[in-house]
C-alpha cells in the first residue's frame, strides 16, 4: 500500500536556497517548481511548501522553531522510503502514540522540524 499525502503549504526559513532545494529533492523526494536566490516552491504529489531566504539578523531571523506537519494516510511507505534515502533512522518511527497517531520526524538543514503524521 502507498502513502497518501493529504495537505501542507507552509513557508519555511532557509539560509541557502540552492542547498536546501537540493536536500529536499534528494532526501525527502520533493521536486522544485520555482527557485530564485530568495525563494523556492517545492511539491510532492498534492503537497506544496515554500522556502524563503532569511538574513539571520535580529530584524530577519532565520530560525524560530518552525514545524511542518505532513498529514498522510499509511505512514509506513514514506517512512521506509526516507529510511532508504538515509534521511532518518529506524528508531524515529512511533506507532500508535498516546495521542492516537503513528508518526516520525526529522530536521532539515535549517533545523526546521518536519513530522509525517497518520491519524489512527
Amino acid at each position: 500500500m502507498k502513502t497518501e499525502f493529504i495537505e501542507i503549504s507552509p513557508v519555511l526559513p532557509s539560509q541557502d536556497i540552492d542547498r536546501d532545494v537540493d536536500w529536499y529533492e534528494k532526501k525527502v523526494g520533493f521536486k522544485c517548481l520555482h527557485k530564485d536566490h530568495m525563494y523556492a516552491v517545492l511539491r510532492r504529489e498534492n503537497l506544496w511548501f515554500h522556502l524563503q531566504w532569511h538574513a539571520d539578523t535580529e530584524d530577519d531571523p532565520l530560525l524560530g522553531g518552525s514545524v511542518m506537519k505532513v498529514f498522510v494516510r499509511n505512514v509506513i511507505p514514506i517512512f521506509e522510503e526516507l529510511l532508504e534515502r538515509g534521511t532518518i533512522k529506524r528508531e524515529k518511527l512511533r506507532l500508535k502514540t498516546a495521542w492516537n497517531t503513528s508518526e516520525f520526524g526529522l530536521y532539515d538543514l535549517n533545523n526546521n522540524a518536519i513530522f509525517f503524521v497518520e491519524d489512527l
